[in-house]
C-alpha cells in the first residue's frame, strides 16, 4: 500500500535518470563488482556509470545503440555486459544479495525451501532459440524460476517455450542444489508432477494443486510468491518480450533485474 512514507522511500527525485543508482544502492553492490586493474590508463567510464547504462537498457527496453549520450557508449556498455554475462557475474551477485537480505529480515542465510514456476513470453524476430507453448499459446521462450518463500530469485533459466515444465525443472533443481545446498523441498504446480522433477535431486517436489471446486482466479498457498516475482520483473520493458539472440544474454538480464530488486531493498533498509 502506498503511503507518504513509502512514496518518499521509493522516490527517485534528484537523479539524472530514474534508472540511475543512488549512493546507498551503489554502496550495496560496489563490493560485489569486479575490481579495476591497477595498471594502465584510467578508464574513461566508472563501473557505476556502466551499470547505470545497463539498467537503463533493461528498464527502458531500448536498443544498445539508443543509450543516452551522457551515459557510456554502446561499445563500452555492451562490452561490459558481455564480459559479465560470460563470467556469470549477475548470478553470483544475486546469490550474495539473497543471503544478505534473508539475514536482514532474521532468516537463516541459506534457504531450505524453494518455489518453482515458469513464465512463457513471446520473442521478437531476433530471439532464438524458441519454441511453441501449446498450453499458453505462446511462440517464444519459457522462463523457469526458482525463488525462496519470500520471492527472492534463486535460479533463473530461460528455455525454448516448447520445453515441458517437468523437463525444464531438472536443470533448475540441479542448479539450486549447487548454489543453495540446503534446499530440501520445492513447491510447484501440477505441471511439475512426474518422475523427472522428483528424481532429479534429493529435493522433494511437493505439488500444490488448485481446489477441485475453484472457479476463476484464486491465490494458491506457496505458489503466489513466484507469480509475484514474475510481476516484478515484468515492470522492465526489456523483459516484456524476449529480444535477446542467445539464452545466455536472456539469463543475464533476468539476473540483473533480480539483483536490482534486492539492491533497492537493502539500500532502503535501516
Amino acid at each position: 500500500m502506498r503511503t507518504p512514507t513509502t512514496r518518499r522511500q521509493h522516490s527517485r527525485a534528484g537523479l539524472r535518470y530514474e534508472t540511475d543508482l543512488t549512493d546507498a544502492e551503489w554502496a550495496v553492490i560496489e563490493p560485489l563488482t569486479p575490481r579495476l586493474e591497477p595498471r594502465g590508463r584510467l578508464p574513461v567510464w566508472t563501473p557505476r556509470k556502466i551499470l547505470n547504462a545497463i539498467v537503463s537498457v533493461l528498464r527502458g527496453g531500448i536498443a544498445w545503440r539508443l543509450i543516452p549520450k551522457d551515459l557510456p557508449p554502446r561499445s563500452t556498455t555492451f562490452g561490459s555486459f558481455s564480459r559479465g554475462r560470460d563470467a556469470g557475474l549477475f548470478g553470483r551477485i544475486d546469490r550474495h544479495l539473497v543471503l544478505a537480505d534473508r539475514e536482514r529480515v532474521g532468516r537463516v542465510a541459506s534457504p531450505s525451501a524453494a518455489v518453482l514456476d515458469s513464465q512463457s513470453v513471446k520473442t521478437t524476430e531476433s530471439g532464438k532459440p524458441r519454441g511453441y507453448d501449446a498450453g499458453k499459446r505462446v511462440k517464444g521462450r519459457k522462463r523457469q524460476a526458482s525463488v525462496d518463500k519470500d520471492g527472492r530469485a534463486l535460479v533463473l533459466d530461460p528455455q525454448p517455450a516448447d520445453v515441458q515444465d517437468r523437463d525444464g525443472a531438472v536443470p533448475v533443481l540441479r542448479l539450486s542444489r549447487r548454489s543453495f545446498p540446503f534446499i530440501v523441498k520445492a513447491f510447484a504446480d501440477a505441471g511439475y508432477a512426474g518422475d523427472k522433477p522428483s528424481t532429479a535431486t534429493i529435493i522433494a517436489v511437493e505439488i500444490v494443486r488448485k481446489p477441485p471446486d475453484q472457479v476463476g482466479f484464486a491465490v494458491h498457498p506457496r505458489r503466489w510468491v513466484v507469480e509475484r516475482f514474475f510481476a516484478w520483473i515484468s515492470r522492465n520493458r526489456r523483459l516484456w518480450q524476449e529480444a535477446e539472440a542467445t539464452l545466455a544474454s536472456a539469463r543475464t538480464f533476468l539476473y540483473a533485474e533480480a539483483v536490482m530488486i534486492l539492491v533497492r531493498r537493502l539500500a532502503r533498509s535501516p
